[in-house]
């Protein structure tokens, strides 16, 4: 589980909700309390028209904008944000380095069972690669072919929570809008429209309270932590494009090592990077 995601998405909503029912008395007067807390307001914050406008108008718009395919991804977004497994680069550096020891003991075509072992289609793909005698460029340039085109499926997925953290701010203002339009409208001398008028302002008020709420506390948090898993899968792959071509043309596994190390922060190289296992998939 992803710790650090659940518990910043839930202090954001314990100090929202803390804001709305928490008073400060600073001093407090006689019979005040330092700190008071008032239940009653968060019914305040409550407006159904304003919740149909910015939910159901966000998620219209991101339907119309995207194809069928990129919809129906969401479900797997959260579970790549919500997964604890980390891609580890030192797991990927450690079976380089043994893959480069048996090439130099036994020769290419010896790795062909260390790629079927392999659970990483990438990785797999990458050895086999080496193994049939391709050419060290044409090796070379399909793999980066292939994170390139995976990097930029990643940035679709990301791209749909950015459309939806613009336009909910944006749905925000224009319930705002709604709201304002209806108190005017409802601002009649001797009439009864003086009892719709707090309604009213409320709606106005409060729809761009949610959208805001959408945009930064559901939808920026999402793109981001799925550009955090693109970076991490980004880097463990170009890790094994250098630590193949390296052992295609026959580098030292000790050099290859020392190579392969430098993809990696000097507190990564310290701790060893949580050692051998490699996550892999997108």
């Amino acid at each position: 589980m992803n710790i650090t995601y659940i518990v910043g998405l839930v202090l954001a909503i314990v100090v929202f909700l803390l804001g709305i029912v928490m008073g400060i008395n600073v001093p407090p007067q006689e019979g005040q309390k330092l700190i008071e807390f008032t239940p009653g307001n968060l019914i305040n914050f409550f407006d159904a028209a304003s919740i149909f406008i910015v939910i159901g108008c966000t998620f219209a718009i991101v339907v119309a904008s995207f194809p069928g395919s990129t919809l129906a991804a969401i479900p797997k977004h959260f579970g790549i944000i919500l997964n604890a497994k980390k891609f580890n680069p030192m797991g990927y550096i450690d079976e380089l380095v043994d893959l480069a020891q048996t090439a130099r003991k036994n020769g290419l075509l010896a790795l062909e069972g260390k790629a079927n072992e392999q659970n990483d289609p990438f990785f797999k793909q990458a050895i086999m690669l080496i193994v049939d005698a391709n050419d060290p460029d044409k090796v070379r340039a399909i793999l980066e072919n292939d994170i390139e085109c995976m990097s930029a499926r990643h940035e679709d997925a990301a791209s749909l929570y950015d459309k939806a953290s613009s336009v909910a701010p944006a749905f925000g203002m224009v319930g705002t809008l709604v709201g304002l339009i209806n108190m005017l409208n409802g601002m009649e001398i001797g009439g009864d429209g003086a009892s719709s008028l707090g309604k009213d302002m409320g709606t106005a008020l409060i729809t761009t309270l949610y959208g805001c709420i959408l945009a930064h506390m559901i939808f920026g948090p999402i793109a981001n932590n799925l550009r955090i898993r693109d970076g991490e899968e980004v880097l463990c792959k170009q890790i094994i494009v250098e630590g193949i071509m390296s052992i295609q043309s026959g580098e030292n596994p000790k050099a290859l090592k020392e190579k392969l190390l430098t993809y990696m922060s000097q507190k990564q190289r310290e701790t060893g990077g949580g050692g051998k296992g490699s996550g892999g998939g997108e």
